[in-house]
């Protein structure tokens, strides 16, 4: 298992991942959510897009924003092959890794309110709410320095 930064090769197999990950919440909503809208190429050209692969497969990925401050988690994503394993909260787990050794202090993301699955496994990792509505998840504090 390897995480690693995603090329312009790789938007295709993004937005497909993308795509599945997300359909039971495009059925529920009635619309696709953004993350399935998105443009990565930028994202990519930003190194904001990592890829975590399992013999040579690509099991899931993680988008994530550099601020001056805190890190934004923009899309976390496990193809349905891989749904169930672990490999989402493996990825969020590496992204506190990330975090430590870029000195962020703090991990945000936003999530829609019935969003559970992903609710229940941000909870997993210690996130918690900080603000009602569209829910704004931080982290609880385990990456202060």
């Amino acid at each position: 298992m390897t995480m690693r930064p995603a090329s312009l090769d790789d938007l295709k197999m993004i937005a497909t991942l993308t795509s599945a990950a997300y359909w039971p919440y495009t059925e529920l909503f009635g619309a696709p959510p953004i993350p399935v809208t998105e443009d990565y190429a930028p994202r990519i050209e930003r190194g904001e897009v990592w890829l975590r692969e399992i013999g040579g497969e690509t099991a899931g990925l993680v988008v994530v924003e550099r601020h001056s401050d805190h890190l934004m988690l923009f899309s976390i994503a496990v193809s349905p092959a891989f749904q169930g394993a672990g490999h989402g909260l493996a990825m969020l787990q590496w992204l506190e890794g990330k975090a430590r050794e870029w000195a962020m202090p703090e991990i945000r993301l936003y999530t829609n309110a019935r969003m559970e699955r992903n609710i229940a496994l941000y909870g997993a990792l210690a996130f918690k709410k900080r603000v009602a509505g569209r829910t704004l998840i931080g982290q609880d504090g385990r990456l202060s320095t």
